[in-house]
């Protein structure tokens, strides 16, 4: 195999900002028009080690140059002046960019106006492991270690190792990104990848969080009679406010398995008995709200409603079978993933002969095309 030259992304300048002075001298320097044709942004946050999570690293890159901004020493008040500059960029250049879009969303109700994502472009390409790590390996014979991945980025100062982690998740993206265009042009494949990348940049736009109110509906929760749900739910605010209070993820101070099981003794009538890894002040605290919760008359106890699960789909199985063999002739002829063209729901759906044709209408211009001889006119 015929690698790309890595010794010149390893040469490019490397900076790390964690002034506002910093960001803005960056930003006065950055004029050039050529600059702002593309850029590539990476980010780093924190969400295993403290109660809410929270941008800690802004990766950052244009041709020749990388930057690391600190939104923990800058401030993320100070920040608004990045978002209004990469405003001004033609394409942002992501890998797998939907956790960075909502975290961006998350920390400044904003994200890119348009994203490009190297990794949707891989799988157009048939690339089958299209983790960053693996596409920097083939393309550029480079292995990129995995050491700081799960690391605490919140703390400073931010090692030297973790500096490279960060610098070499945006090292190669543009060049990375150039490449894949050109070849998904050659392909005739470039205008599925825009239409592609709208769609998921879209998605997270469109995506709701779970209601405040229904947080505490931990997994099996369902399984639970209104009884077990009032204690499910005084157990997960409980647990909340510790966590709260030691700034730590839930995980790392009572897992939902716990709290689900200690939900259950209380619903049977038994007494709770907690993990011994529980210190006293917490277990004391614990105690005194499942006193109070036992005073709480059944009458106020949550309603065990389910969210509905919508129609049940009537699948006719004959042309089910149809679509899905359609469907993998097409990828097998175009050496892609047969999920990238529909995944199973969505073909289980295009085949439910209660659901009108205007279902269709969820599939993407590229999607319908290819599919076009198995879909109901």
């Amino acid at each position: 195999m015929v690698f790309a030259s890595a010794e010149r992304f390893a040469s490019a300048s490397e900076r790390y900002i964690d002034t506002e002075e910093g960001l803005e001298a960056f930003v006065t320097e950055s004029r050039s028009p050529e600059v702002f044709r593309a850029c590539a942004i990476d980010t780093e946050a924190d969400s295993m080690h403290s109660y809410e999570t929270k941008l800690c690293l802004i990766q950052f890159a244009t041709p020749g140059h990388l930057v690391i901004i600190d939104p923990l020493a800058i401030g993320l008040a100070k920040l608004k002046l990045f978002t209004s500059f990469v405003d001004r960029f033609d394409v942002v250049w992501m890998h797998g960019g939907d956790y960075d879009i909502s975290l961006f969303l998350k920390t400044f109700d904003w994200a890119p106006r348009l994203i490009f994502d190297t990794q949707i472009a891989a799988r157009f390409l048939g690339v089958a492991k299209f983790g960053l790590g693996n596409l920097l390996g083939d393309e550029y014979g480079v292995a990129v270690s995995k050491q700081s991945q799960k690391a605490d980025w919140s703390r400073r100062p931010i090692s030297d190792k973790m500096l490279a982690y960060a610098y070499d998740d945006v090292r190669y993206l543009l060049d990375l990104g150039a490449r894949y265009v050109e070849e998904l042009k050659r392909l005739g494949r470039y205008d599925w990848f825009l239409e592609s990348c709208e769609a998921a940049r879209q998605s997270v736009m469109d995506r709701t969080e779970k209601p405040e109110e229904d947080a505490w509906k931990i997994s099996g929760w369902g399984k639970l009679s209104r009884k077990g749900l009032h204690f499910l739910r005084t157990l997960w605010y409980w647990r909340d406010e510790e966590c709260r209070r030691l700034d730590r993820p839930a995980f790392k101070f009572l897992n939902n398995n716990e709290l689900f099981k200690m939900a259950t003794q209380l619903e049977s009538g038994g007494e709770v008995r907690p993990p011994h890894y529980l210190r006293s002040g917490a277990v004391s605290r614990l105690r005194k709200v499942i006193e109070k919760a036992k005073k709480v008359p059944p009458g106020d106890y949550p309603e065990k409603r389910r969210k509905g699960a919508g129609m049940r789909l009537n699948i006719d199985e004959t042309h089910f079978a149809e679509i899905r063999a359609h469907r993998n002739r097409v990828a097998e002829d175009l050496g892609i993933e047969a999920t990238l063209i529909a995944t199973r729901g969505v073909l289980e759906r295009l085949a439910a002969t209660n659901v009108t044709s205007e279902e269709e209408g969820a599939l993407m211009e590229w999607q319908k095309e290819l599919l076009a001889p198995c879909l109901r006119t």
